[in-house]
């Protein structure tokens, strides 16, 4: 398994804990990793924030008992 791989499914899962109390934290956590999986990717820094905290911010509001 190469580095890149371990990586990104590193970052999958960290994914899932990530959270945070308010819209504020969870836009940061998501974004952050995000973009760190848009560079294991090879991917562009701002689309995979962008998506990353859209992403976050969506799971957390819709499965609040969960994060």
């Amino acid at each position: 398994m190469s580095f890149k791989s371990l990586m990104l499914g590193a970052a999958l899962c960290s994914s899932l804990a990530a959270c945070g109390d308010t819209i504020g934290e969870q836009a940061l956590a998501g974004g952050a990793i995000g973009a760190g999986v848009a560079v294991l990717g090879d991917g562009t820094l701002v689309k995979g924030a962008a998506i990353g905290a859209a992403g976050n911010i969506a799971y957390c509001q819709l499965y609040p008992g969960r994060c």
